[in-house]
């Protein structure tokens, strides 16, 4: 058995009495500190940690944990991990804003929460470092961001996240305000480049050159719907939407966006189980299972959605049975009890390799594991979520 350091005895002492039962998503975080007490890696690899969407949407959860909570262990942890990449002149360790990666977006964010927090100018200038990126990212000639350099002309629905909720949440603190149009541009050419009109559900990815292997010919799409990568774009609508003004013009698009969005997406709900398939509308082929990454993300952004008034009511049935589902289906503990949040499949993506060809094949093709941080961050935000909801009349 490890033993647990001083640090985490305080996090569980001090968490444990936020609340008079431990929530959900104070149990996962109780994980995560115990796998992740230093620096934070892909579990099982020997790489050095480097910045990556995957510590970032992990910290969001931990941030939502230290927002509803107040307790210093979130925040502090959130600052030691984000420190171990923000320099004391505002460089960012192992990022290279040449890549022009849509990935190394996202983190972004918690940078901007710590600067709210601490006002350290060090968090600023790693922020305008990010921003510039989306400055000089290449886009197609419909003026939608490259998901990174070495993919051209591609759009993929997961980059929307990795880019428009920081690009949004900058824009909401520094300006420009012009800069709404933009964001709100990269929703509606991705709905309308990928958007099925039979399901309503969205293709993985769209070239819009029409010379990748993975697509179609004719309309440039891949010829799959992953569930996680519309779980991507389901959250960045949501969180966009949180950092626009309520009255802004161009806000009205994204709520008629989302709505779309959410009844296609719990039409294909699995009634059952009230989870999610890893390839959407395939429940039940050959080889397809429940995934636990793309459910968490559905859940999170619809709970989100209900509690915002971005969604009717109507659709809080649906939810709570969803979240039902991810208890049933995908949480367990181990013998010292922490809780473990399984069956997420590893990493999904388009060329690259000769089988990332976006066929249902490839997608059962990719491994599947517990506790992966892609699974784990929207966990713990779809719990706090549900806490919100369910609280309510």
């Amino acid at each position: 058995m490890k033993r647990i350091s001083p640090f985490l005895f305080l996090f569980f002492f001090s968490a444990t009495n936020a609340f008079s039962q431990r929530s959900d998503a104070i149990n996962m975080a109780s994980t995560v500190f115990h796998l992740y007490p230093d620096s934070m890696v892909t579990k099982g690899s020997v790489r050095p940690a480097n910045w990556n969407y995957e510590i970032g949407v992990t910290m969001m959860g931990i941030w939502g944990l230290w927002e509803k909570t107040k307790d210093s262990a979130y925040i502090k942890y959130v600052k030691k991990i984000v420190d171990h990449f923000v320099t004391t002149d505002g460089d960012i360790r192992t990022y290279d804003l040449t890549d022009y990666n849509a990935d190394h977006i996202l983190t972004g964010r918690l940078i901007l929460r710590l600067y709210d927090a601490y006002k350290d100018p060090k968090y600023k200038k790693a922020a305008d470092l990010l921003r510039k990126q989306i400055d000089w990212q290449p886009r197609n000639r419909a003026g939608g961001f490259w998901h990174k350099l070495k993919y051209p002309a591609q759009m993929w629905l997961d980059g929307l996240y990795m880019i428009e909720p920081y690009y949004a949440e900058y824009t909401k603190r520094f300006g420009p305000l012009e800069a709404y149009a933009d964001i709100v541009h990269e929703f509606v050419l991705m709905e309308q480049k990928a958007r099925d009109t039979k399901t309503g559900l969205l293709y993985h990815g769209w070239d819009e050159s029409r010379q990748q292997f993975w697509a179609n010919k004719e309309t440039g799409l891949s010829q799959s719907f992953w569930s996680r990568a519309m779980g991507w774009y389901h959250i960045a609508l949501v969180e966009v939407l949180d950092a626009m003004h309520p009255n802004h013009p161009e806000r009205k698009k994204m709520l008629d966006i989302l709505n779309r969005l959410t009844i296609s997406i719990t039409d294909f709900q699995d009634r059952n189980s009230g989870v999610w398939w890893q390839v959407t509308d395939k429940a039940g082929a050959p080889k397809n299972y429940l995934e636990s990454s793309s459910s968490a993300m559905f859940v999170y952004a619809l709970a989100r959605s209900v509690n915002k008034g971005y969604i009717s009511a109507a659709f809080k049935p649906a939810v709570q049975k969803g979240y039902a589902g991810l208890l049933r289906e995908f949480v367990v503990k181990d013998g010292e009890g922490f809780t473990h949040f399984t069956k997420a499949v590893a990493v999904g993506g388009l060329g690259g390799s000769p089988n990332r060809n976006g066929s249902y094949d490839y997608y059962m093709s990719e491994p599947i594991r517990s506790d992966d941080l892609k699974a784990i961050g929207p966990f713990m935000l779809a719990a706090l979520e549900m806490e919100m909801l369910n609280a309510k009349k």
